[in-house]
């Protein structure tokens, strides 16, 4: 964290505008070239051939695009993938059985009516089949469905309009969708909405989601013949057809992954040496902001492309369409990118490949060559450039650089409210080391821009709104955020940084680990560490005394319920433990209470007053359904709450602050904490 003394402001100020001209040009010249793109064609020495043209052969119920390295075959009207032929692999997907039809690569949703539950599930299968584009270089198609009225309402209510794009020489795909709910039409709810690629199991059995998390993995069969412990998706491996797996534990919800770091994950096939790789170039589509948590790949072998969802998060990021209200959106498009290898390279040379590829296609987003006129090129957006600092008396005089901090363009709301939006685009950022942050590639339409800053609590709102129209450049110059604070910290706990990856972390039981996760530093993916408190803890609750405990070894990663035995499960009450001294009764002292997670929760605070049964002077009522502590997420939706705490309620001397999870009965209700602080009365000048 760096001064920023007044002096220099203005000599800071001319560095804003410079830095921002720069990143302009660079930006305005990019924009008016074609991206180079690059990737592996082949594994001999002729990488200088000329591409073969791309083709598009119409068959009964199939059309086949292929451009010679690739060829991919979708079900006409439908639009759903049933084969991708590559490097002399006839298909590399999971052939549909009269069982089960959805199988390949397909899109689909789930939703309901207002009211119901979420359980309609939706392939969205085409009823109409065009070709928008053919020629040499490029072909796209499109697979479209019109909701019918007459229909008994079957099917979602929207019209969905789904392409597949390929290019001369690109050895793979892209695929987007534009979802459309016309005025007028009826309300919904939309849960999820995501790409799926079911892979053949005889060829994929590697698993690569960043440079740490890959691995073996079971297949399905492993997981039916498995033990379903305390959710269908937790399976405990014990009869598996490769040994090695046996007695491992298998979710989908160890592979999940935040938003800003879901670039690229797939499958490796080790003979012949083939990569298989679902890359998203732009988040602008997805919910939630940067640090939204969502599924990659798993068990299947699947691959997914999660456009939106309420995993994470709940109800609160459903895409809820109401009164008839018009909407439209585009989601990716998204690549589906192969590669291979030759037979003397190492395998995971794919792995390298693959993250260079997602490079190039970052650096080439937008794209130039979709065709649908909801898509928007780079000519037809704007850019919104500034610096941000940071006022925080008790800390710094001077104004300190927001090192790092993560700012947004969203959908106009409260303080904080882009965790929650759904149904709009979001352009994100993260600022440099000096606070100067540049939003790239935005959408026409008015927004606010928003912030949160690493080591500091609570949301910042710019208070105009800002319009964007094609090729405006917005420069701010210099953003002020003061983050909430009353006083001088008497105390804290934990580092401000919306997770909770910060406190002790306890093992996983030896009889139920992940073996990816044991010497990694996302530990927390491991299964069952709800119930290993009460092994922690198995006489009393955590007590935590300020200036003798650590964060680290003793503040527990999650306030869960304990476990009595029989699966019952009851409230826990943490003591935070404390000396003052000279407390002024006549006034106020704070709490900040920052919270990374909630399921269906409640914190009840009370100072100095054990008895939980009295009415607590503070409690944050029932909150949250994000369910993180089940699925092995760190965070969820961030909560801030600045709890007010009478000077007459303390002591001079020892104190005692007690934090009651008053609901019980499940052990996946509970909280994660952020970071909390208590704060003294404000300083007079």
């Amino acid at each position: 964290m760096g001064r920023v003394g007044w002096k220099r402001t203005q000599w800071g100020l001319v560095g804003v505008w410079l830095g921002v001209l720069l990143q302009l040009f660079l930006l305005a010249e990019s924009s008016v070239k074609t991206p180079v793109r690059k990737f592996r064609r082949s594994t001999n020495s002729q990488e200088d051939v000329q591409p073969s043209p791309v083709l598009l052969h119409r068959l009964n119920h199939h059309v086949v695009m292929d451009n010679g390295l690739v060829n991919v075959t979708l079900s006409t009207p439908q639009g759903e993938v049933t084969g991708i032929a590559y490097n002399g692999i006839d298909n590399l997907l999971m052939i549909p059985t009269h069982k089960e039809t959805n199988r390949g690569g397909y899109w689909d949703v789930v939703w309901d009516s207002p009211g119901h539950l979420g359980g309609k599930y939706d392939l969205l299968e085409g009823t109409s089949f065009d070709v928008v584009k053919e020629d040499e270089d490029q072909v796209e198609i499109s697979f479209t469905r019109v909701w019918n009225a007459s229909g008994n309402g079957s099917g979602i209510p929207l019209i969905t309009d789904k392409r597949f794009i390929m290019l001369r020489g690109y050895p793979g795909f892209y695929s987007y969708a534009i979802f459309i709910h016309p005025e007028g039409w009826p309300d919904l709810n939309i849960y999820q909405g995501r790409m799926v690629f079911k892979l053949d199991e005889n060829l994929f059995h590697y698993m690569a989601i960043s440079d740490e998390r890959q691995r073996i993995m079971p297949t399905a069969e492993d997981r039916e013949s498995g033990l379903v412990l305390d959710y269908p998706e937790a399976v405990l491996i014990t009869n598996p057809s490769n040994p090695e797996l046996r007695g491992e534990v298998d979710d989908k919800y160890q592979y999940s992954c935040d938003n800003k770091d879901n670039r690229v994950h797939g499958w490796i096939c080790f003979e012949p040496t083939v990569g298989f790789w679902m890359i998203t170039a732009s988040d602008e589509f997805r919910t939630g902001g940067p640090v939204k948590q969502d599924l990659t790949s798993h068990v299947g072998p699947t691959t997914l492309s999660m456009f939106f969802s309420t995993h994470y998060a709940g109800d609160s990021l459903a895409i809820k369409l109401r009164n008839g209200e018009l909407w439209k959106k585009v989601f990716g498009p998204v690549a589906v990118y192969l590669n291979m290898a030759a037979a003397d390279e190492d395998a995971l040379t794919l792995w390298e490949d693959a993250k260079e590829q997602m490079s190039i296609e970052t650096q080439s987003w937008p794209y130039y060559f979709p065709i649908s006129e909801d898509y928007l090129h780079a000519h037809q957006r704007g850019t919104v450039a500034g610096r941000m600092l940071i006022r925080d008396s008790y800390i710094d005089q001077d104004l300190v650089t927001a090192n790092f901090a993560y700012v947004g363009l969203a959908p106009p709301g409260e303080v904080g409210s882009w965790q929650r939006e759904s149904k709009g685009y979001q352009f994100w950022a993260q600022a440099d080391s000096e606070g100067y942050f540049l939003i790239k590639g935005v959408r026409p339409g008015n927004y606010s821009l928003y912030a949160w800053v690493p080591g500091f609590i609570g949301d910042y709102k710019y208070s105009p709104f800002l319009n964007i129209t094609p090729g405006k450049h917005i420069k701010l110059g210099v953003l002020i955020y003061e983050p909430p604070r009353r006083g001088p910290t008497l105390w804290e706990i934990g580092i401000p940084d919306r997770t909770a990856a910060e406190f002790y972390v306890p093992d996983p039981n030896p009889t139920l680990q992940n073996q990816l996760y044991i010497n990694l530093p996302d530990r927390y993916r491991q299964y069952g560490l709800w119930d290993r408190y009460t092994d922690v803890y198995p006489d009393e609750d955590l007590a935590y005394t300020i200036g003798i405990s650590n964060y680290q070894t003793d503040w527990f990663f999650a306030q869960v319920n304990r476990n009595i035995g029989n699966k019952t499960y009851v409230p826990t009450t943490w003591r935070i433990i404390f000396d003052l001294d000279n407390v002024n009764e006549a006034a106020n002292y704070t709490l900040q209470l920052a919270i990374a997670s909630a399921h269906e929760a409640e914190i009840e605070v009370r100072i100095n007053e054990a008895d939980a049964s009295q009415p607590p002077p503070f409690t944050t009522g029932f909150i949250g359904k994000d369910n993180a502590i089940a699925r092995h997420g760190i965070h969820g939706l961030y909560w801030l709450f600045s709890v007010d705490v009478l000077g007459s309620l303390l002591l001079s001397g020892s104190n005692t602050v007690y934090l009651t999870q008053s609901k019980g009965l499940s052990p996946f209700k509970g909280i994660m904490y952020d970071y909390l602080r208590l704060e003294g009365p404000p300083e007079t000048e």
